[in-house]
């Protein structure tokens, strides 16, 4: 990935208040585990890498599912989010059609199609 300074116009916000209200807070969802559902996807149009986030401090960081290198749960924040780039450049985008899924569902997902 190739951090720049943030110039591009998505066209949408990445995290709107209506996602903000529902993702639970930091932590909120352990004793649900992979029942819980993530909320909003981001991913980057030009690689393969995509975010799913289920919980969220309320100012930076995310707690969630990612799918990269590998398929992994943990944090990650609003601000890596805003500047990363993918290797053409382009920028994060949230999924505007993405649909409440468990984590579970997900992790399953990915590490099915690989």
């Amino acid at each position: 990935m190739v951090e720049r300074e943030p110039s591009f116009d998505r066209g949408h916000k990445l995290l709107t208040k209506e996602i903000r209200e529902k993702l639970l807070p930091l932590y909120g969802g352990e004793a649900q585990g992979l029942a819980v559902e993530a909320q909003v996807k981001f991913f980057t149009p030009d690689s393969n890498w995509i975010w799913y986030a289920s919980e969220f401090d309320g100012e930076n960081i995310f707690f969630g599912l990612v799918s990269g290198h590998e398929v992994e749960l943990g944090c990650f924040s609003l601000s890596e989010i805003q500047e990363v780039r993918g290797p053409r450049g382009l920028p994060i985008e949230r999924d505007l059609h993405f649909k409440a899924t468990t984590l579970q569902e997900l992790q399953e997902q990915h590490r099915r199609d690989g």
